[in-house]
Parts: structure tokens; sequence; C-alpha cells
């Protein structure tokens, strides 16, 4: 019997081009797949519920997918854990509702962006943070922040100039905490446009290096305008850590 399966699930993507299926190049979509069809004997479609860019990590993926299976949803979670590569990995495996869409269900998202500005090399998280060329400053970037807060229009933080269907986006904090070298930006909305995260973090930046005054946030997103903006902060800094429903 066909069941509907919730999986939530974590992976480094660092060696991936995205969540999202592509002819020819390892994906995330595409590795879960491809080890889900050889349990099934015939197509399967693993539904995420975004979709995470090339290089960008992720905590708390969730993704929904019908199969016909005896497999109890614990074994099913170790045979995934067993076949998938070594930097993707499957938390929990359990059944769910019959209507349940892991795109569509979802009401909230929390991103996480880590850089790093210290003295030294961080040799272990390279792969995980963007590292700073210089300092930043948290409490000029929490000003400009405070500007990007609540319900907005965000075209000038979507990085796809072909988007034809709304940019209006709910953002309900922004916290941006400094641990030693390390500062973290943590996002929570109702989603978020391609690209959105990383150029939010990139604008901010430019006022923690001091090149925008705070208040010139407010006018980037008045603008509507992805040239106003600053530069899209790199991947690997980027990890989807929590979907809510």
């Amino acid at each position: 019997m066909r069941q509907n399966y919730k999986l939530t699930i974590l992976y480094d993507g660092t060696r991936y081009h995205g969540w999202e299926s592509k002819p020819g190049l390892p994906t995330i979509q595409g590795k879960l797949e491809g080890v889900l069809e050889r349990l099934a004997g015939a197509p399967v479609e693993v539904i995420g519920a975004g979709r995470t860019d090339a290089g960008v990590h992720a905590r708390g993926m969730v993704a929904n997918v019908w199969l016909d299976t005896a497999l109890t949803p614990e074994e099913l979670r170790d045979y995934l854990n067993r076949y998938l590569p070594e930097d993707i990995g499957v938390r929990e495996v359990r059944p769910a509702a019959e209507r349940f869409h892991a795109r569509y269900k979802a009401v909230g998202k929390t991103y996480r962006y880590t850089c790093y500005d210290g003295p030294m090399k961080p040799i272990f998280d390279r792969r995980y943070v963007a590292r700073l060329e210089q300092p930043a400053d948290e409490a000029a970037m929490g000003r400009g922040a405070a500007y990007l807060m609540g319900e907005h229009d965000f075209k000038s933080f979507c990085g796809n100039p072909k988007m034809k269907k709304s940019t209006v986006r709910r953002v309900d904090s922004i916290d941006i905490v400094r641990t030693g070298g390390y500062l973290t930006f943590t996002f929570h909305g109702s989603g978020f446009l391609q690209y959105m995260v990383r150029i939010m973090v990139g604008t901010l930046l430019e006022v923690g290096y001091g090149n925008l005054p705070p208040e010139r946030v407010g006018e980037i997103l008045a603008a509507r305008d992805r040239s106003q903006a600053g530069p899209t902060a790199p991947p690997e800094g980027l990890c989807l850590m929590k979907v809510d429903y």
C-alpha cells in the first residue's frame, strides 16, 4: 500500500549543484531519488520544502515522498543512510498525511548564515563559513536589519530577474550574534526568494564595513531594484536550519 512519508534531511552542499535535480549533475534531490528508485524498482519523486542553491547546506531540510514498501519508517531511514553518499543523511522518516506536501504546507523557514573575520584561518570550518576580509560592526548591521523586518516587497533582494510571481515576503526576525571571530545571521520568515538571504547578508555586511549607512537598507528595499542592494554573499556560509509546518 502506498504511503506518504515525511523525511528530515541534512547535507553538506559543497559538492552539489543545489537541491533540484539537474541532468548529468550531482544534486541532493537526484541522490535521494536514485536510492529510493533502487528500493521501489520504479521512478520516485522526492518533493523538497525548497530549492537550496549550489554549495548551500542544510540541517533541517524537509521532503515528502510516496512509496509502496514493507519497510518500517526506521528501516527506511536506515536504508537511505546506508546507500546515500557520506555527505547526505536522513535524520527522521515519519508517515505523513495523504495531503502533506513538503513545499506547499510549509509556513516558515529558518536560515543561518555564518561568517568568520578572526585572525586565524577557520581550517576545520572552512566549508561552512564565509571568510570576511575585514571586521564587520554587528551593531550597525542590527540597525540596518531592522528595516528588513515585517512584510515587504523584497524585489531588491531577489536574484532572479525574470521572477514572474509575487516578491512579497514576511521576515519575522533577524538575529546577528558574534562569538569570537564568528558572526552568525539567523533569519526566520514565511519564505525566501532565490538568493534572498545571501543578498540580505551581502547588503548588511556593506553596512557593517561602513560602506552604507544603516538607513540606506530601507531605501534599497523601497527601490525594488536588485542593482541597489549589496553583493550576493557566497553560498558556503548558508544553512537551512528548520522548516515549520
